[in-house]
C-alpha cells in the first residue's frame, strides 16, 4: 500500500489549477456528505429479515462502510484515522438533521449530482482526468487531501 504522502502527490499532480482546487475544497465534501446520506437511504431490513441480524450499529449502512474506509484511513497514519473519524460522523450526523427536515434520497442525490458536475467542471478547467479514473482508491484520498490541504492553508 502506498503512503499517505505518496498519495498526495500523485492525486496533487492533476489538481495544480487554483479554481479547480478550490471547486474541490467544495465539492469533495459534498459528495462525501451525498454518499453518507445515500447510504442512510439503503433500507437495513434486508440484514434483519434475511439473516435475523440486529444491530444499532447495523442500523445504518453509512457506519458499516464508515468502519470499513476507516481501515483505510488507519493504514495511512492514526492522525489521517482521527481526521476522517470526524468527518464520517459529522456526516452521519448532518445527514441525520438533514433527513428529518428533507427527504434524504432526494436531498442527497442532488447533492451528488450537482457536486459532481462541479468536479468534471473543475477538471475541464484543469485540462487533466479525475484521478479515480486512474485507481478508485482516490475517491477516499480526495477528502483527506482537502483536509490536509485546507490545513496547510491555515498555517
Amino acid at each position: 500500500m502506498k503512503t499517505a504522502q505518496e498519495y498526495f502527490d500523485e492525486y496533487a499532480v492533476s489538481h495544480q489549477n487554483e479554481t479547480n482546487q478550490t471547486i474541490h475544497y467544495i465539492c469533495v465534501p459534498l459528495i462525501f456528505f451525498s454518499v453518507i446520506g445515500l447510504l442512510m437511504s439503503i433500507p437495513t431490513t434486508l440484514l434483519e429479515n434475511t439473516f435475523g441480524l440486529y444491530n444499532p450499529l447495523l442500523e445504518n449502512w453509512a457506519v458499516v462502510v464508515g468502519v470499513i474506509i476507516s481501515i483505510f484511513y488507519l493504514r495511512l497514519g492514526f492522525w489521517y484515522f482521527t481526521e476522517m473519524l470526524f468527518v464520517i460522523l459529522v456526516s452521519i450526523i448532518g445527514n441525520f438533521w438533514l433527513g428529518n427536515t428533507v427527504n434524504l434520497l432526494y436531498a442527497s442525490l442532488i447533492i451528488f449530482i450537482l457536486a459532481w458536475i462541479g468536479q468534471f467542471y473543475g477538471h475541464k478547467i484543469e485540462g487533466a482526468k479525475p484521478s479515480f479514473l486512474k485507481d478508485l482508491e482516490f475517491l477516499l484520498i480526495g477528502p483527506l487531501w482537502v483536509i490536509q490541504k485546507l490545513n496547510k492553508k491555515k498555517n
